[in-house]
């Protein structure tokens, strides 16, 4: 971890969401912009000094795009190719082959929020539109003083999460509350979601030193069982994720705390304050499944390419093809490196084999009885441990970044995750003639 990092999430984010509440929640609009731009350009300029002029010129560009060129295709097409070039260039130019926390760590943050916002501009001038695109939908063009504080928010500026503009204007109003007319009674939630993300970065404070990446590439790590490259695989993939959770869990407390993350009565009557969430820890923790990790993960992000990428290419009648083309905009999103693009197009592989896996079970008799039974528990433990390795799998090449790095690792395991899942995958149909009754077949095939 970066200390400045982690000094501007906690005891910085924090602070500036207690005085957002004392002394500026009943300030007119322009106050509170400035507020929020006057903080967050000051934690941009402590963690990344003069390089903070990057988010600066994009986010001017952005509002000179959407003023000069006006609710149009082309501003939304503009605004795509600018940001992501930006940000690729700023990859291109400060890549090392190590993990660093400079400038284009929030700025690929930034680069999302600022297309989204061009998206949801050119929707407020379109119809019809779905609920979703209603809730975002801008009908003007918002002030500059408006998009500097929504860029610079505190509570999502340099780890996220991503929010609408929409949401944020609501906050400033004052509606993202329980108390019409008060601050939030969000001070209990936001503690709970901070000592999670405190205790998430305790255990990865204590563990990481044991698992660290740069094993992989020793004498050591090849000289072991294969077995034991496995499961160092397994427990390494699962310390190193408590990075990210921590800081996702502990930045979600500050949105909370200022009442971004209010989202209204739940089912049973209860505030609910999860709309920024960013995990939901406890799915992260107990489901077996490789969709059940990535739906509990970085849960905005996603939501954002559904939304902006995935949904929005239905005009290719090609379900499939709009999950390569979003899963390829991640990849290079996430940044240059080759292991990017191969964690990606695994996560591809292993989320659609799963979903064959699924149906296959559900298809057979014998298989949803065994599935049922009394043996669940060591299934599920089998799943579990089947889960953690091939989440692991992918996730070296993503940490490792360079084709060099990664192929040694994989090598040294034979690619077994590679072969564990296109054997699957060419062995699934053959298993569904022998375990799924041709009458089940037959009505699956017409569905």
């Amino acid at each position: 971890y970066n200390l400045s990092l982690l000094l501007s999430v906690v005891p910085t984010g924090y602070p500036c969401a207690l005085l957002y509440r004392r002394f500026f929640f009943h300030q007119p609009p322009t106050v509170i912009h400035l507020y929020h731009a006057i903080s967050g350009l000051s934690l941009a300029a402590f963690n990344f000094g003069t390089q903070l002029y990057h988010s600066a010129l994009c986010v001017l560009v952005q509002f000179l795009m959407m003023r000069l060129m006006g609710r149009t295709i082309t501003t939304v097409l503009a605004s795509f190719m600018f940001q992501m070039a930006y940000l690729l260039s700023g990859y291109y130019y400060t890549a090392t082959e190590e993990y660093d926390i400079k400038w284009t760590m929030p700025q690929c943050v930034l680069a999302l929020k600022l297309i989204g916002l061009s998206f949801d501009y050119y929707d407020g001038g379109q119809e019809p539109l779905n609920e979703e695109q209603k809730r975002s939908a801008l009908a003007k063009v918002p002030s500059l003083l408006e998009v500097i504080g929504f860029s610079y928010f505190y509570g999502g500026f340099l780890v996220g999460p991503q929010f609408t503009l929409r949401s944020y204007q609501r906050l400033v109003k004052g509606e993202l509350t329980d108390c019409p007319g008060q601050p939030p009674n969000s001070v209990i939630p936001a503690m709970k979601r901070f000592s999670l993300g405190l205790l998430c970065l305790v255990i990865y404070a204590i563990f990481s030193p044991h698992y660290p990446d740069s094993y992989y590439l020793t004498d050591e790590y090849d000289a072991q069982p294969f077995w034991y490259r496995c499961v160092f695989i397994l427990l390494w993939a699962k310390v190193i994720l408590y990075k990210y959770v921590s800081c996702w869990v502990i930045a979600e407390g500050v949105c909370i705390l200022s009442g971004l993350g209010y989202n209204g009565l739940g089912q049973n009557g209860e505030y609910q304050w999860d709309a920024c969430a960013n995990m939901k820890v406890w799915t992260f923790e107990t489901t077996p499944l490789f969709t059940g990790t990535i739906a509990s993960f970085n849960i905005n992000t996603n939501a954002w390419v559904a939304r902006h990428v995935f949904k929005r290419l239905k005009f290719l009648g090609n379900k499939l093809l709009s999950q390569v083309t979003a899963l390829a905009f991640l990849a290079i999103w996430h940044g240059t490196h080759s292991g990017y693009l191969l964690c990606f197009s695994m996560e591809f592989i292993i989320v659609n084999v799963e979903r064959q896996a699924q149906a296959l079970v559900r298809d057979s008799p014998l298989l949803t009885r065994l599935a049922n039974s009394s043996l669940y528990p060591l299934i599920y433990l089998v799943q579990q441990f089947i889960h953690w390795l091939f989440m692991g799998y992918p996730l070296v090449p993503f940490c490792l970044f360079t084709y060099d790095k990664w192929l040694r690792v994989y090598s040294s395991i034979y690619f077994c995750g590679h072969i564990f899942f296109f054997t699957l995958y060419l062995g699934i149909p053959y298993l569904r003639k022998v375990l799924v009754p041709r009458k089940e077949r037959s009505e699956k095939k017409e569905d």
